[in-house]
């Protein structure tokens, strides 16, 4: 079987003063590539923690992160930027769209960052403008995040996650900021591009979401206290 990710006894600490934080306890976990994996749990369960260790936003404190491959701790601050850019797209609760920037520009965001302020060019903006048609916002090209709804908004970090075709989306609580209708939605479309090839971890606290996922886990005192969806719990 083909892996997407392999966590291999993963633990992150952090040091407020003198007290050390173990947020994650040893983490194993294989993520097969085409998966559709949610992680629940409670606050200060760690799934977070483990979303921006598997985003390659963070080096774990000791233990193995195999993304593509390769062990993701072992990178130089170049190479993990590098492969995040790559391999990896993201998909925020809070959208982080940049507020004077239209549709257009957001979702080519990733291009710049890329390409190290590299100009775009017209088969950027088409290529940008395709897969805006995908999540549905091809008249929406030319508006600022302030003249959409909340659910277009999340569209638009969808179509961002998307411009650099990832392996793997990592989505940090995509519907929690989203009324239900338009959190249906956008479960629709994470399950389309699921069911395209692409790999997709999700933290979410609600588990009439993680019900759709294929595969489902549950964090507590960062480590993983079992598998399933564990109806009551909530963040």
């Amino acid at each position: 079987m083909a892996y997407a990710a392999r966590l291999i006894e993963l633990t992150k600490h952090y040091h407020l003063g003198d007290v050390v934080v173990k947020a994650l306890r040893g983490v194993s976990l294989d993520i097969p590539e085409g998966d559709f994996l949610a992680i629940m749990g409670s606050s200060g369960s760690g799934k977070s923690t483990m979303l921006n260790l598997m985003g390659a936003l963070d080096r774990p404190t000791s233990g193995s992160y195999l993304l593509a491959g390769r062990d993701v701790a072992a990178l130089e601050d170049d190479e993990l930027s590098l492969i995040r850019n790559e391999l990896i797209g993201f998909i925020f609760q809070s959208f982080n769209l940049i507020p004077q920037y239209t549709v257009l520009e957001n979702i080519l965001l990733p291009f710049q960052y890329r390409r190290s302020g590299a100009d775009i060019n017209s088969e950027d903006e088409a290529k940008a403008a395709r897969i805006a048609e995908l999540v549905g916002l091809g008249e929406r090209l030319d508006h600022k995040p302030f003249q959409l709804s909340g659910g277009q908004q999340q569209r638009v970090a969808i179509a961002r996650a998307l411009i650099n075709d990832p392996q793997i989306i990592m989505a940090d609580e995509p519907t929690g900021n989203l009324d239900s209708a338009t959190g249906e939605e956008i479960m629709r479309l994470l399950k389309q591009l699921n069911e395209e090839g692409r790999t997709i971890i999700m933290v979410t606290h609600e588990p009439e979401v993680a019900s759709q996922t294929r595969t489902q886990i549950y964090m507590k005192d960062g480590v993983i206290a079992g598998h399933g969806i564990f109806p009551g719990h909530s963040a």
